[in-house]
């Protein structure tokens, strides 16, 4: 009678951990919306336009989504997180 072995699946036998880097820093956590935009004074947050172009922690007032504030930005997107949620919208573009 012969057996058969399994064939290991699967990470190649490395350990996941080792690839990471032991001197990199944790990722932050992110705030929530009430952190970041609690004690704001209205006037402090700036009304949205896909014309214009927008910094990480700038406050934004959109027209649909309400407050938020600005958690990434690129060359053409911003990712704003909203009460609902996050969105990415894009910015700096010319209409």
């Amino acid at each position: 009678m012969s057996m058969k072995r399994t064939k290991q699946r699967g990470g190649g036998g490395r350990d996941k951990d080792v690839e990471k880097d032991f001197w990199a820093k944790p990722p932050e956590a992110e705030k929530t919306w009430e952190e970041s935009t609690d004690g704001k004074a209205d006037d402090q947050f700036v009304p949205y336009a896909m014309t214009e172009r927008y910094a990480k922690g700038q406050l934004i007032l959109h027209s649909k989504f309400g407050k938020g504030v600005v958690i990434d930005a690129d060359a053409q997107k911003v990712e704003i997180l909203f009460q609902e949620g996050k969105k990415k919208l894009g910015h700096g573009q010319q209409v």
